[in-house]
């Protein structure tokens, strides 16, 4: 039960807090591996959006920094969170895949209709002979196990031999300026090293609320696509802190994290599409206005998010040739001088690290109908 005299936070002074947890306020000089760690990975279901979430909160960030952390097998893709690709570092790759396995064993479920006559725990010994003999595509996974199993349904063969298995995807795959189709192997043959048990979920809590909070039991699960954590809160309890949230939500949170005062200045940020600060909560008006709730894609689509005073108030687009690079800004609302001034500068210095580009642009257009 929610506490009546808990503090009560508002929504700005929510979104400081996250803010400065997610190194938004102010961009950092910690190594890219610590900030990898400290977020708790980042979110990569598309290869480039790792790059552009550090470069927003590392200064003088380096596209090369974490394509050498990739090369050299210290950070990796893999299906964590979610049963999302995050790029992770190998500890957590190795300790939060169990973790949430859960979530994988619920994605099989809706694959049995196609696994009938499957003898899942051969599955799993056939699919890891398969993919650590040498990294395997989907397509080639599929091939292989439909020979062991010709009624099965091709692609539920592949599904469940990446929900049984930690799978990571190989280098080049992800890496800054170069390209790779998505080949699998487990982790452990990738890192050389023996994955630990499901760990208990207590410490990821306190890393979540490090990274996301204040937030709340509904808000960690949605982040990590698990269920059944208010017992782990409740133990937890004695060691965090309690807020409510301007509905009334029980708020947890870590007692000596930072907790910025409502009107410190938010600087404008450029984010990728699916950033995890977008992705990290059940309630994400801390960050996106109900007004623009779904404004930062289409169906399938999504565009990146550009953050004023700390809120989603636009959306960009990045297109680019050898020749130039253009980044289109479309303005959900209205935007003063001194902001699209301020939008202007910081997609000029966007483009200065993170295109080749010989020539730049930015310019404001609508590029989405919204059907309005």
């Amino acid at each position: 039960m929610v506490a009546k005299n808990a503090p009560v936070l508002s929504t700005r002074a929510l979104n400081r807090a996250t803010m400065e947890r997610q190194l938004l306020l102010r961009r950092t000089a910690v190594p890219v591996k610590d900030v990898v760690t400290r977020l708790v990975g980042l979110q990569a279901q598309n290869t480039r959006p790792p790059y552009f979430q550090l470069y927003s909160r590392i200064e003088g960030f380096d596209p090369a920094e974490l394509s050498a952390l990739m090369e050299s097998r210290e950070v990796v893709r893999i299906v964590t969170l979610r049963s999302t690709i995050h790029t992770h570092t190998a500890d957590d790759a190795l300790t939060l895949r169990p973790l949430v396995q859960p979530a994988r064993d619920r994605e099989l479920k809706m694959f049995r209709s196609g696994l009938t006559g499957v003898d899942l725990d051969r599955l799993a010994v056939l699919g890891k002979e398969l993919v650590e003999e040498r990294p395997r595509t989907m397509k080639e996974l599929r091939e292989e196990l439909t020979v062991h199993w010709p009624d099965a349904e091709p692609r539920a063969l592949a599904v469940a031999a990446r929900c049984l298995l930690p799978l990571v995807q190989v280098t080049p795959r992800g890496m800054w300026g170069r390209s790779g189709q998505v080949a699998l192997t487990t982790v452990e043959h990738w890192l050389d090293r023996v994955s630990h048990p499901a760990p208990a979920p207590d410490g990821t809590v306190l890393r979540y609320l490090g990274a996301f909070g204040p937030a709340s039991v509904k808000d960690m699960q949605m982040w990590a696509g698990l269920t059944r954590l208010r017992e782990v809160f409740e133990r937890l309890r004695p060691r965090l802190v309690t807020f409510r949230d301007e509905h009334g939500v029980e708020l947890f949170d870590l007692p000596d994290a930072p907790r910025p005062g409502p009107d410190v200045p938010a600087p404008v940020r450029f984010l990728p599409e699916f950033d995890n600060v977008l992705l990290g909560h059940a309630d994400r008006t801390r960050v996106i206005p109900a007004a623009y709730k779904g404004r930062n894609g289409v169906g399938n689509q999504a565009y990146g998010t550009v953050l004023v005073d700390g809120f989603l108030a636009a959306i960009w687009r990045l297109d680019e040739t050898a020749d130039d690079a253009r980044i289109t800004v479309q303005a959900l609302g209205g935007l003063g001088g001194a902001q699209r001034e301020e939008i202007t500068q910081e997609a000029v210095e966007l483009l200065t690290v993170m295109s080749a580009a010989p020539a730049h642009d930015v310019r404001f257009a609508p590029f989405i109908d919204f059907g309005d």
